[in-house]
């Protein structure tokens, strides 16, 4: 079956960008996010998109937007997060693809939070100053997994944590 899982990195006060741009750099959380999206779908908001600036090599790169003249090379865009995923969902069955990911920003992260099954988080434990903020998970996540990282190369410490959402007993 075919995940929705968002990936996010956030400091200590959820912040989550600056103009754009991550308030940090971190090689390793970096790498961390190439592993677990290559391949697969990525789903982000046209801001996101273009802070990054290009479609992102080995994956179905897409693009929400309210601009219906909106157009990049390399991309699918779409309207809505429900046409997004639906989107996803077509690429990744065809291309036996196990997941679909949220990359943001926050206003996508908000929108595709009822779609997401998993989460993939980088908590940055310092605090950086930001404009962009992720909403934190409430109840109904449960961690199951934690590497905490000293980062002394970089001087920012942080941990790989993943969530997954708990499943409602009827």
């Amino acid at each position: 079956m075919i995940k929705v899982s968002l990936i996010v990195a956030y400091d200590s006060n959820y912040i989550i960008g600056k103009d754009g741009k991550l308030p940090w750099h971190i090689s390793n959380d970096l790498k961390y996010f190439k592993k677990l999206t290559n391949g697969n779908p990525i789903i982000m908001g046209r801001k996101t998109f273009e802070s990054i600036g290009k479609p992102l090599p080995n994956r179905y790169n897409i693009i929400i937007t309210r601009n219906q003249d909106y157009e990049k090379d390399n991309c699918m865009i779409y309207s809505s997060i429900n046409e997004a995923i639906d989107g996803a969902r077509n690429y990744a069955e065809s291309n036996n693809c196990k997941d679909i990911f949220i990359i943001g920003g926050s206003e996508i992260f908000m929108q595709s939070m009822n779609f997401i099954e998993k989460a993939y988080i980088t908590e940055v434990h310092k605090v950086f100053d930001g404009d962009t903020f992720f909403e934190p998970l409430n109840k109904d996540w449960q961690e199951i997994s934690r590497q905490y990282h000293d980062n002394e190369i970089e001087g920012i410490p942080y941990s790989f944590v993943v969530f997954e959402k708990i499943k409602s007993q009827l």
